[in-house]
């Protein structure tokens, strides 16, 4: 059965690279709190705040968004070193990208929320999980983690997820119609990320085989028989 609320044709072109920004942010009931967080973060009711979600859910987009507004640096928390923290809170605001994966100076993150907290300067933090729960050596740094407000992005529903899919294949250029995205969501994990690697895969394997990106093309991938 059609579902009414995807269009017949979705014939969408917008450009090669996927775009951050905040006119191009998908929103729904799994991602409408963070959304609002970066919309108002001037309301924030403490200057440091955590984002966190699962891997592809839109961290790195509503921080980019939020960069724009709030003129922040964004940096890669792996990248963060004592002697570059003044540099980095120059501007009055920085997120930090993925805190809990890599490598991370616990020592620089420490003097950098602290500086912070001196020069009321804002601070982002993008993860997958709550840093309460990262594995961290320092205590002091484990104490001030636990203190941030952490606000989380859900799993997508099935109307959030149809959209993001329609505009994954859209930033690629390719136009794509109402049966390939309700094939789709039967078929794949229900995530961000599984939606991107399954435009990714399709997109390759349309180049490879010469073949239009749509609902046959879907089902010999995803089942394995493309030649």
């Amino acid at each position: 059965m059609s579902n009414p609320a995807l269009p017949r044709q979705l014939n969408l072109a917008l450009g090669h690279r996927e775009s951050f920004d905040r006119a191009d942010f998908l929103c729904g009931p799994s991602n409408e709190t963070a959304l609002a967080l970066i919309d108002r973060w001037t309301d924030w009711p403490t200057r440091a705040i955590a984002l966190i979600g699962p891997e592809g859910s839109g961290k790195s987009h509503l921080a980019a968004v939020w960069a724009k507004a709030a003129g922040a640096q964004v940096i890669a928390a792996g990248a963060i070193e004592a002697a570059s923290v003044p540099e980095a809170l120059s501007a009055g605001a920085v997120a930090i990208e993925d805190a809990d994966r890599g490598e991370l100076d616990e020592a620089a993150l420490f003097h950098l929320i602290n500086l912070a907290r001196e020069q009321s300067a804002y601070v982002l933090i993008t993860a997958r999980t709550a840093p309460a729960g990262w594995p961290t050596k320092l205590p002091d740094l484990a104490s001030r983690l636990r203190a941030l407000p952490v606000v989380t992005i859900d799993a997508p529903d099935d109307a959030l997820l149809a959209a993001v899919l329609v505009k994954l294949f859209a930033d690629r250029q390719l136009a794509v119609d109402e049966r390939l995205i309700e094939f789709l969501l039967r078929r794949i994990e229900r995530s961000f990320a599984a939606a991107r690697a399954a435009v990714a895969e399709l997109d390759r394997e349309a180049m490879r085989l010469k073949r239009p990106v749509n609902r046959a093309l879907a089902a010999d991938v995803l089942r394995g028989r493309a030649p």
